[in-house]
Formats: structure tokens, sequence, C-alpha cells
């Protein structure tokens, strides 16, 4: 190394050159290439290769213990046993290329194995076979030149796809998730028979995963993953799978601390979890299960984002790539392996067969005897050379002095019990084999293809896919947050926030919500929830505001301007800019807001307007009713009330809802409703209407068509509820061991009934919403008998309707297969008449301008 030194007056400057520029890209090199990036060619780091190397040097068919093999693994690897063991951990967990004994810890809880002292290891079958066969094995020397090592093992499977892999370098970082082993071989067999295919991952822990942005595992690609989590009683919610990357400890800290941050509102947990996973979260009573479920995928670890990066080494360098390029690679490359093991196989039959042939030869025409007079060594290999001559026209390649060498190396012993019949049937199952060996080489990918069936076969069983695929739906968490803090407000100064104490509660929120706020001069502003924030004074409402809220609508009655006329307005606000203030009246100074109402259906009172005496008016009360004004943007400016001033509003009568019924649909991808369109329309819903809910369990909900509800996709009814149709159902009571068929109404709203008795032995058989359902019932065949004839039950004429709670009249005692349902006889249902909104003409803005797009 050498350094130029300059000199100047305020001190010296040192260039460094030599080895120090070069330093830092060696290391980089070295972390890239030797530590942190797997191997495209057989997906091994180099401390996972010489761990298997290790492994297979040491494999006696029994287990070894661990330090054991750590110790052995050092040979090859220049780093401590810590590393080597960390590693040899994480393979075992893996469950694949290791069988393992003893306690390795658990991927679940996230509990570590046992010291490297007390557990062992040896190859699993599955690596036996796929991952080692030294004849095309390329090896090098070891780091310090004393032993040989592999410079990549010859694996037959895309071992990295199965295991995933993950590490962090100089520079750069890979992240390749796991996949079934499976779907890999089925993929690797599309591959080759020229089809098309996809992958997705799959997790040892199980769970729910999105996987609509994977983009094929490559750069800029994400999956989302969530844990499992099922209502099992009222107030009970388990979860029974994790998501990737967790385990159960941080997923239960997670909750805890979403808990005590207020997101979200339980009881108790409980983590119960064994050979699998079983977290119970108790909740209060009055919470929402559904919503909390939203909750905890909203606020926990429930639900985690993991973007995948395929980065490996090919070619001793790093490259990017994607999962399916990978497949294919190696499904390429296990082609080329099982190619070349062929050849060296058929290159072993080939000379398996000379020799035995030259053997025969040898001995069955006693060409050893000519050997008898021979006293030089020359002339013993000349005497054998010239009596294999007559014979060897069949032979497939020439005689070499060799193999003169290795007949002489017959002991006696073998040539005295010489068959002749049984050398030739060993000639004749090498010419078999031979023959066998070629036509795997003429037909490589058959051969292949059979190999990865081969593969699925013995070893595929129990490893059936973990992780569910299913579209997400996007959660709000505003819609779900727990209301943990309230909100107040000083109307006179115009301050809100949540530590006015002292002054007005308006209403309870989060701390992540956003709070829409109208004071008396006309202004409106979206802001979010703080301890105090200013607004504007004389505060005539505040609420939480709800971001595309259609629903809502705003009553309003305003003066423009002092002494100028009277405005009545409705208007719903769907998207505004945080923290800016809106004019609803103009933009006078002097303007007034007279009246104010929000409305969270669309509601449309009745309210009194007295004018004060002026000159000659003769009319100075009159009735207006919302109903009578179109609903229309925040900007507008409505309709006259009067030119004249008017002394005061008074409210004279509650109304109902001007809104048009909403179509709902049922998603059943995400499990959920929308008003998007998306799935089966099951109808427009007013405000007052309800959902139909009727579970394979026999439980019967009529509930609020709310679209944070969760719905699991064996439900037996998901419906608009209609009060006076009729629910017809036939169930096993389990006690009396009969069936019975009984019809019913629901009586009231907002209701969850069992329709079957308490019995554990009881079963929902068969269920219909229809006005006059028909059935047929199929009966089992007796034995030794003709089968009985179906029987046809008019629904309608054999039960009158009774109540939810009655038995029912008795359908069958004998038992039965199967219950059909039949086409339905005719009924005239009354149309329902759609809701009307009035038109108002004659609007402008109270701007003169046209209402803006909304940033927010």
């Amino acid at each position: 190394m050498s350094e130029n030194k300059m000199t100047s007056e305020e001190g010296s400057l040192t260039r460094v050159t030599g080895m120090y520029k070069d330093w830092f890209l060696d290391y980089a090199s070295y972390v890239i290439l030797e530590r942190a990036v797997p191997a495209l060619e057989d997906g091994f780091k180099p401390v996972q290769r010489r761990i298997m190397h290790a492994l297979r040097e040491l494999d006696d068919g029994r287990y070894n213990k661990v330090a054991n093999v750590v110790g052995h693994t050092m040979q090859f690897h220049p780093h401590g046993d810590a590393s080597i063991y960390d590693a040899m951990v994480q393979i075992g967990q893996k469950d694949l290329l290791i069988d393992t004994q003893g306690n390795w810890g658990n991927i679940l809880t996230g509990d570590g194995a046992a010291a490297a002292r007390y557990i062992e290891a040896r190859l699993s079958k599955f690596a036996l076979e796929v991952v080692f066969s030294p004849k095309i094995t390329e090896w090098q020397l070891s780091y310090d030149g004393r032993k040989k090592e592999p410079v990549h093992l010859p694996v037959k499977f895309p071992l990295l796809l199965a295991q995933g892999a993950e590490g962090i370098a100089v520079g750069l970082s890979t992240k390749l998730l796991p996949h079934n082993f499976n779907e890999l071989i089925d993929a690797s067999i599309s591959y080759l028979k020229g089809r098309s295919f996809t992958l997705y991952p799959d997790f040892p822990t199980a769970g729910i995963i999105d996987v609509s942005q994977y983009n094929k595992g490559s750069r800029g690609g994400k999956i989302r993953v969530r844990a499992r989590i099922e209502q099992k009683e009222k107030n009970l919610l388990v979860i029974k799978e994790i998501p990737f990357g967790t385990n159960t400890s941080s997923l239960k800290d997670s909750i805890l601390k979403a808990n005590e941050k207020g997101k979200i509102k339980i009881k108790k947990i409980e983590d119960n979890t064994a050979a699998d996973v079983e977290i119970l979260v108790y909740l209060p009573s009055g919470i929402s299960p559904d919503k909390t479920i939203d909750a905890l995928y909203a606020f926990t670890s429930c639900e985690s984002s993991i973007s995948p990066l395929a980065c490996v080494i090919q070619d001793n360098k790093p490259v990017f790539t994607d999962v399916h390029s990978m497949l294919k690679d190696s499904a390429d490359r296990t082609l080329g392996l099982l190619k070349r093991e062929l050849e060296i196989q058929l290159d072993e039959l080939e000379e398996q067969w000379h020799f035995a042939n030259l053997e025969r030869i040898f001995i069955e025409n006693r060409i050893y005897r000519d050997i008898e007079e021979e006293e030089t060594w020359e002339g013993v290999i000349s005497a054998i050379e010239k009596g294999l001559h007559p014979h060897i026209g069949n032979l497939r390649r020439e005689v070499t002095r060799d193999d003169i060498i290795r007949l002489t190396e017959i002991r006696i012993k073998r040539i005295s019990k010489f068959d002749l019949d049984k050398a030739q049937q060993l000639i004749e199952s090498l010419d078999e084999k031979i023959k066998e060996t070629l036509h795997h080489l003429d037909n490589l990918v058959d051969y292949t293809v059979d190999y990865f069936k081969s593969l699925k076969k013995r070893y595929g069983e129990g490893r059936e896919r973990k992780s569910e695929i299913r579209v997400f739906d996007d959660i709000e968490a505003t819609k779900v947050v727990i209301r943990n803090t309230k909100l107040y407000m000083n109307r006179e100064e115009g301050f809100i926030g949540t530590s006015l104490r002292k002054d007005e509660y308006v209403t309870d929120c989060s701390d992540i919500d956003d709070i829409i706020v109208f004071t008396k001069n006309g202004q409106m502003m979206v802001t979010r929830v703080d301890s105090k924030t200013f607004i504007g004074k004389n505060i005539i409402h505040a609420g939480v505001f709800k971001k595309k809220d259609s629903r809502t609508v705003y009553n309003m009655i305003y003066r423009s301007m002092k002494g100028g006329p009277t405005y009545i307005k409705r208007f719903s606000v769907t998207g505004v800019t945080r923290d800016k203030a809106y004019a609803l009246t103009g933009d006078k100074p002097s303007a007034e807001v007279l009246y104010f109402s929000a409305n969270p259906n669309g509601e449309a009172e009745i309210i009194s307007v007295l004018l004060r005496q002026s000159g000659s008016i003769k009319k100075l009360k009159w009735d207006l009713d919302f109903a009578d004004v179109l609903i229309k943007g925040r900007a507008s400016k409505g309709n006259l009330v009067s030119k004249y001033p008017v002394k005061r509003i008074e409210f004279k009568e509650a109304g109902v809802s001007t809104l048009k019924p909403r179509n709902i649909w049922f998603d059943s991808v995400v499990g959920r409703l929308n008003t998007e369109g998306r799935g089966e329309l099951l109808g427009a819903f007013k405000g007052e209407d309800l959902l139909l809910h009727i579970q394979p369990n026999g439980v019967v909900k009529t509930q609020q068509p709310d679209m944070n509800l969760r719905f699991d996709s064996d439900f037996l009814v998901l419906e608009k509820w209609n009060p006076q149709k009729p629910i017809s159902v036939v169930y096993y009571e389990g006690e009396r061991q009969k069936y019975y068929l009984k019809r019913f109404l629901i009586e009231q709203g907002e209701k969850e009934e069992l329709v079957l008795s308490e019995h554990p032995g009881s079963k929902l058989e068969w269920v219909s919403t229809d006005w006059r359902p028909m059935i047929s019932i199929d009966f089992p065949k007796p034995k030794g008998k003709d089968p009985k004839a179906p029987l046809e039950v008019n629904v309608e004429e054999f039960i009158a309707l009774k109540g939810l709670k009655a038995l029912g009249n008795q359908l069958s005692s004998e038992k039965i297969k199967k219950i059909n349902s039949l086409e339905s006889l005719p009924y005239e249902e009354e149309a329902e008449a759609p809701a009307e909104q009035i038109e108002v003409v004659d609007e402008e803005s109270v701007d003169g301008k046209e209402e803006q797009g909304s940033l927010f």
C-alpha cells in the first residue's frame, strides 16, 4: 500500500491508494456470493450446502448429534459454529431435507431449538434421492485445501422454491417465499409438457393469503397474509392459523398492544397453542365479533403484507428473476442432470456387458489354459489376446490391454464354478437394461415427467396446500376502530377536541377519525381528531365524518346576507380537502344559518317558518317539508324560502328517509356485502329493511345489512327479509329421532333464534323461503326389498303457519336419504313501489360556479 501526501496551509491531505480502494468491493462480493444469497443452481447458500455435504459424509442411516454435524461442517465452512447451528435448525424446521429428532423448536410459537448437543439429525430419504449424485457432482477444494466440497449439489427438484430463502447482503437482499411441494411438481410437469402453469406461495403456518398482486414473486409484487379467525361463541373468537412471518407470541403481543391503545376492545386473551394454533380472544358483552375481526386485521399482526424479492446467484453473479423463470430453470436442470446420470449409467452397463462377454469367452473356450506354459508376463498377455481373437466378433468395442489384465485377475474358484447359463442370463439382463436406458435417453422429457410423478407419489402425501388463497376485502380502519375517546366542543368560542372535558360532549370517537364541523356563519370544515382545534366561533353541529358517505344528508335554511332573502337546501358531503374552510352560504360575511339538521339516513323533517311583520305581508307563518327539496351538492344555492326577513324557524314534525332504496350485493369471494355491484344482488334496501341469514346449525338471524358483516360460505339463506314471507324447514329431532316439518314467521326485527331443539343430535335438513314450496323425499332402499317410492309434499297443505319455537308436524319416523326441492307453486307477490325524489328546478350555486372535484 502506498500513500501520497499533499501539504497546504490548512493542513495535509493523504490520498489512500492500493488495496483500500478494493477492500469494500471484495467484502461486498464475498457477502453476496458466499453468505447471504442462495445459488440458483441448487437452491443453497454456501453454509447450507456444506451442512448437507457434511451430513452425507456422516450418513450411515443412524442419527447424528447436531453438535457432531456442526463440527464436521466446520472443515468446509470458515465461520463459527453458531452460524452453522442456526442454519441447520432452519433447514430442519422446514421438514424436507433433514429427518430430525429432539426439540427443534416450534415455528408456530417462536420457541427456539434445544442446544446442539441434545438434538439429532440425519438426511431424509427425499434428500438422499434428490440432492446427491457424486458421479455428476463438480468438486472443489475446501477453504484450507485439505478437503473436497461440491461447487453445487446436483439437486433434481425446485428446492429453492419449496423452502424459500431470505438474506440481507451488501447493497441488496433476497426474499423468496416457500411454495407447495406438490404444486411445484405439477408445475414442473406442466412446463415439461409445454403447458402453462401458475405458482403461488404456501406457508407452513397456513393462514389465508391474497395473491392478486404476487406478480410471479418478482420485484414490485406483494402478497397479503391473514390469520384465520373464527367466531366460536357469541363473545369468543379463536385464531386457528397465523400469518407467515409471525408467531403466536408476537401475535398475542400485538393484540394486547392494540387493546392498550384503544384500537380494539378485548376482555382477555389465552394462548393454548401446542401442535396446532389456538389463541382465544374473549370479547366484552356488546362488542361486535365481526367488527372486532376486521379490527384485528387492521390494527394487529393478524394481517401483514410481504414483498417478495427474487434475487439469486446465477453464473457467480446476482440476478433478479421471478418464480416462474426459476421453476423453468430447475426443470431444465433436472432434465440435464437425469440425462447425465443416464449417460453414465449407459457407459457402466456397456462396460459390464463387455466384460461379461469377455469373461464368458475366456472361460467357455478355456483360454486360461493357454497361459500355463508362458514364463513371462508379456507372453501371458499375448497368449490371452491370441486366444480371444477368434471369438470377439460380436463385441461392441476393441479388447484393450486393461481388459486382458482384468481377465488374469479372475480367481480359479470362480472359473471352476462358472455357470454358462447364468452368465448368458446376466448378459441378456444387461442387454435389457441397456435398451431401457437408451429408450429413456431417446424420450428424456417423458422420463423426467415420470421422475417427478414418482417423487410426488412417494413424498407428496401429507404435503397438501396449507394456505388458503382468497381475495381480501379492503378494511377501512376508521370503520372498525373502537371509539376509544370522547369528543367535546365549546360552541361559543369555536373549539373542538378531546381535552375539553368541561365543555359540551359531542360523541365517542377514535384518534384516527375525521370530524366535520359547521358554524353559524355557514362555514364547514373537516379536520383530524385532536386534543384542541379552533374551527370558528358559534359552532352549530359537529360529528364524525365518514368518507364517501352519501346517505347522511344535511338540511339547512340560511340567510345569504343581513336583510337578504332566505334559502333552503339539502346536501351531502362525500369528500373534501382536510382543514379547508368551505362556505355553504355564499361569500358574504353577514351570512347566517337559521336552521340546521344532520340526518344519517336522509330523513326530511317538516319545519314552520315565521316571518317578521313588515309592510303588507299577509302570510306570516307556513310549513315547509324538506322532502320537497332535492338533495344537491354542498355548493348549491338552494330554493328561495322568502325574500322577507325571517323571525325564526321551528321544528314541527320528524320525517322519514327520502333516499332511494340502495341495492346491496353479496360478494361470495370475500364474504362481504357491498353496494358496488360485485356478486349476487340481494335486493333494494330501505333504512328499516333487514337481512335474513340462516346458518346450517339452525340459527336464523335478522340483522341490519352492515357492510362490515362477514359471512362464511356455508350459509343456507342470505336474502332481504320479508316479514310476511314464511320460512319452511325440515329438521331431524335428536331426542325423538324423527323428522319434522314446520313453517313460521319471524315476528320482530333484529333477532337471532335457533329453529331446532337444543338436543346435540338435532340437525337441519332442508330450508326454503319460497311462498309455497314443494319437496320430494327419497328413502334408503331396504335390504332385500323394493325401494320405496319418493314422497311428494305440498308444504303449505302439510302444515299451517306456527310459531318459531313450535315442534312442527312429524314428516317421517323412517330414515330419510335426501330431500329435493321441487318447483314451487305459483304465488302473486305485490310489487314494491320504489321511493321517489321530488325534482327541484331553478337551483344555482351559491358562488355561481360548478362543484369542483374533491381531493379528499
